[in-house]
């Protein structure tokens, strides 16, 4: 009998921080491994990422622990503004064969906050400050052509963004043709050395998948080899989906998926077992209905079916064993691998694919019954500005047409003010006031996660101070016709 090797079982331990004493030195001597880093979530591409609300928004979402890719002009400028966390992609919308498909990749949410650069033609600071505060100012003057900017550019963006996202109804969870140093410290492996047998495995990232390979042995009552996920912190909120959905190429073996809805290491898992077909790429669909419940490859009865408001965790294994004794019927000892492209949640309420930041006014120019002494600046100077408010509403229209799922978001007059008041939106493009940058790069953050805001149009301003409830306010607008 071979000897059990308490190195590795040691290592496995440390890993996934089961003993709270070595957990708390661990993350105090690897810091690269902390929680924090630990969360998974979408990319997302944030448009116009080093303007007002751009910066905000990636700001925000690299707070709340997503993947962020900026789509910029100039890369050592965004760098710059932006930091080292960020994705930096060089692109100009308004010259589509810079939009390359490569910017795409594993994104699932557009935060678009390009706009037509606007100044106030005198160079004094009081001016300026005006300017910025939302205060109406004097002899404004555009530096881009909105026509470009704001329509023609627009179409361009929509264009890639339609043709290399996924659908509406799907979540990303792990993109492994998209890998990031967060994936590689998520996953681990778990062998039947924790019960003293010889197993090994890994996973690695290759070619654009990641790669569950090693050796399984039954040597010391073994006969099993996994990969497991450090729990995702906080869990991943699944309950919006069907189930989950994985593309492996295999080598002719079962395998099962496991995924738990607590955050207990030995707790009950619930599994699906899966057959590969040798080398060659198969869609494995696993709906949430269909998982057992199981305790150490015994069936828990009396379990419930899983929670997938709180998904901790996720692994994939190679057992002799199928369940309550039954062995798998395609078991053999020796060496395996298993290749994944991608692991996703399926059959979902379609959530936006593209959030435009937009401007209230875009309809008024022109409108009858329109006085214009009562209105913003830009809405009174829409022709001196190049039909600026004309164009925003042409881009709006190529979002609408696009296919994709959408928010436009049309904010009044935008001040640097703390982003500390409650929000009131409605439609119709009458609403006047202002509204804190702040708070548009949040509302903007909360729309792509929440089906409420799907395809709608809407005007925005602060109110009072407090906390805005995201879903009222988007349940309470009409979906465009």
């Amino acid at each position: 009998m071979a000897n059990w090797n308490l190195g590795r079982f040691w290592q496995t331990l440390t890993y996934f921080e089961i003993i709270p004493q070595i957990d708390f030195w661990q993350r105090i001597f690897q810091p690269s491994q902390s929680k924090s880093n630990r969360r998974i979530n979408m990319v997302i591409l944030v448009a116009g990422a080093t303007g007002g609300v751009g910066k905000r928004v990636t700001k925000k979402l690299l707070a709340q622990n997503y993947r962020v890719r900026a789509l910029v002009r100039d890369v050592a400028k965004a760098k710059q503004i932006l930091g080292e966390q960020v994705e930096l992609f060089e692109a100009d919308i308004t010259i589509p064969k810079t939009l390359k498909p490569e910017m795409m990749q594993g994104v699932t949410a557009v935060i678009c906050c390009t706009g037509t650069k606007v100044q106030p033609v005198e160079g004094d600071t009081p001016t300026r400050e005006k300017y910025y505060q939302g205060i109406k100012f004097y002899l404004p003057e555009v530096v881009d052509t909105p026509e470009l900017v704001e329509y023609e550019g627009i179409k361009n963006l929509v264009e890639v963004v339609s043709q290399h996202i996924s659908a509406a109804t799907e979540k990303i969870i792990f993109d492994f043709t998209n890998p990031n140093a967060n994936i590689k410290e998520t996953w681990g492996a778990v062998d039947d050395v924790v019960m003293g047998g010889v197993s090994q495995s890994n996973i690695r990232l290759v070619d654009d998948k990641a790669i569950f390979s090693g050796i399984v042995s039954t040597d010391n009552n073994g006969g099993f080899a996994s990969v497991r996920t450090r729990n995702f912190e906080p869990p991943i909120d699944l309950s919006d989906y069907e189930g989950i959905e994985l593309k492996v190429i295999g080598d002719g073996k079962r395998y099962k998926f496991i995924t738990r809805c607590e955050g207990k290491w030995d707790g009950i898992g619930y599994c699906y077992s899966f057959d590969t077909v040798y080398n060659f790429p198969t869609t494995i669909r696993i709906p949430f209905k269909d998982l057992i419940p199981v305790f150490r490859a015994k069936t828990v009865e009396s379990a419930t079916q899983l929670d997938a408001e709180k998904v901790y965790s996720m692994q994939l294994m190679l057992s002799k064993f199928e369940y309550d004794g039954e062995l798998n019927p395609k078991f053999e000892a020796g060496s395996f691998q298993l290749k994944i492209e991608y692991i996703k949640a399926y059959g979902g309420k379609a959530k936006p694919q593209l959030v435009q930041v937009s401007s209230a006014g875009v309809t008024r120019p022109n409108r009858p019954g329109i006085n214009l002494e009562e209105e913003p600046p830009a809405v009174r100077m829409n022709e001196q500005l190049g039909g600026i408010l004309t164009w925003k509403l042409r881009g709006e229209e190529a979002i609408k047409s696009s296919g994709l799922t959408y928010t436009i978001v049309r904010p009044c007059a935008l001040t640097e003010q703390p982003g500390n008041k409650i929000l009131y939106a409605e439609q119709g493009d009458n609403l006047k006031g202002q509204v804190s940058r702040d708070a548009i790069a949040e509302l903007c953050i909360q729309a792509i996660n929440l089906p409420e805001a799907v395809n709608k149009t809407f005007e925005v301003k602060e109110e009072q101070q407090g906390e805005t409830n995201w879903s009222e306010l988007f349940s309470n607008l009409e979906s465009d016709d």
